[in-house]
């Protein structure tokens, strides 16, 4: 068939929406009609190359990561299904997960879905079935597709390991959201930082995971969440959200975690800034405490390799620095469970998106995402209202 996708040809180009032809569903595969798509920060790390693996490294895996069909934060209607499909049929409403759980690795069977082995692949732009492409340009050219599904089109088709059915009542363009940034800074204050009741905790960095990271910690019990971020308008949102107090630097809020604390100190923080460095990691960790974690979510340059650390406080202060993806989360737990608590009232979604854009103008939505205007921004496809 026939849709159209914005496609990525190289690194820092801006994204070309363009006439495409989507294959059918093969074994194992779905059809997708999408109702949008998120405008995720990972998709950016793509286009300013900070994602983007040597050509060495590429053509040592085999893998070629342009042209890429961008976006892995979507939620639609399944309209075709492939052969040897269970679970799912034509009509089902589904939430893609960024992340495939195939539900036999190692990592899926120990309940670390967002482990899963086929994550491997997640750059490698073809299909976690059979790994060819089921998307095309209009000259014929294979296209990649952003974590195995490529959103940033108005049809995909992708592995059945990567959708998530969900209620039909429940909005597609805010069930949308939780195939990436709600879940990842949700479960990274809930899961990765494990906050308890009564604690304090700092998120640095405010944006669509930010946002997320402060609304976990709350939904955990945190007495006191301090939000970092450097545009003060953010600041006022942070508050909606959960934030009890707001800086504009880590550098401004060290006193202000000092003297709420009475010098204990934060007993987590949360780094959630657009694009991860090495920089940042020791003046955060001085806003935790004795025994206190630091969890890092952000997206660095992927050949990012340098960090400032006291390794004289991590050994003496017994302080924790751990990574988490997706928010340490099972996709095919806690995406369901997100949205019960979104239906029940008790998580904020409608309130995180700023500005929707048609396919056309998605890169004047990414603009307003690097110019800050943005707490999340959506892509919506012409036929969302249909």
């Amino acid at each position: 068939m026939k849709t159209r996708a914005a496609i990525l040809w190289e690194a820092n180009t801006p994204w070309s929406v363009e006439e495409i032809t989507l294959d059918a569903p093969k074994t194992g595969e779905v059809m997708i009609k999408l109702i949008g798509s998120g405008l995720c920060h990972s998709d950016d790390h793509l286009l300013t190359g900070d994602m983007v693996m040597p050509p060495e490294v590429q053509a040592e895996l085999g893998i070629e990561q342009f042209p890429c069909i961008g976006g892995h934060e979507g939620a639609g209607e399944i309209v075709e299904v492939g052969p040897g499909v269970t679970g799912l049929e034509v009509g089902d409403h589904v939430v893609l997960g960024f992340i495939p759980a195939c539900g036999r690795c190692p990592s899926c069977a120990t309940g670390h879905q967002n482990l899963c082995d086929l994550g491997a692949f997640l750059l490698a732009g073809r299909q976690v079935t059979d790994f060819t492409a089921r998307h095309h340009s209009a000259d014929g050219r294979d296209l990649g597709i952003m974590c195995c599904i490529g959103t940033f089109g108005e049809y995909t088709v992708c592995s059945e390991a990567s959708v998530i059915k969900i209620n039909k009542d429940i909005p597609l363009d805010k069930a949308a959201l939780v195939g990436c940034g709600v879940t990842t800074g949700w479960g990274s204050a809930t899961y990765a930082a494990e906050v308890k009741a009564g604690e304090t905790v700092v998120v640095v960095g405010n944006g669509g995971i930010g946002m997320n990271a402060i609304q976990g910690a709350k939904m955990a019990g945190a007495e006191k969440i301090i939000a970092i971020d450097i545009n003060e308008k953010k600041h006022e949102l942070a508050q909606q959200f959960g934030a009890t107090h707001t800086a504009s630097s880590v550098q401004e809020a060290l006193p202000m975690i000092m003297e709420l604390t009475q010098g204990k100190m934060a007993d987590k923080a949360i780094i959630t800034i657009g694009v991860g460095s090495g920089e940042i990691i020791q003046d955060t960790m001085a806003l935790i405490g004795k025994g206190g974690r630091c969890v890092h979510t952000s997206v660095a340059p992927i050949m990012e390799q340098d960090v400032k650390l006291s390794l004289f406080e991590l050994t003496l202060f017994q302080k924790q620095l751990v990574g988490s993806i997706f928010g340490s989360a099972n996709p095919r737990y806690d995406i369901p469970r997100l949205l019960d608590m979104y239906q029940n009232g008790t998580l904020l979604l409608d309130e995180l998106v700023t500005k929707t854009y048609s396919l056309d103008d998605i890169n004047v939505g990414y603009q307003d995402m690097r110019d800050g205007n943005n707490i999340r921004g959506m892509v919506m496809y012409d036929h969302a209202g249909a």
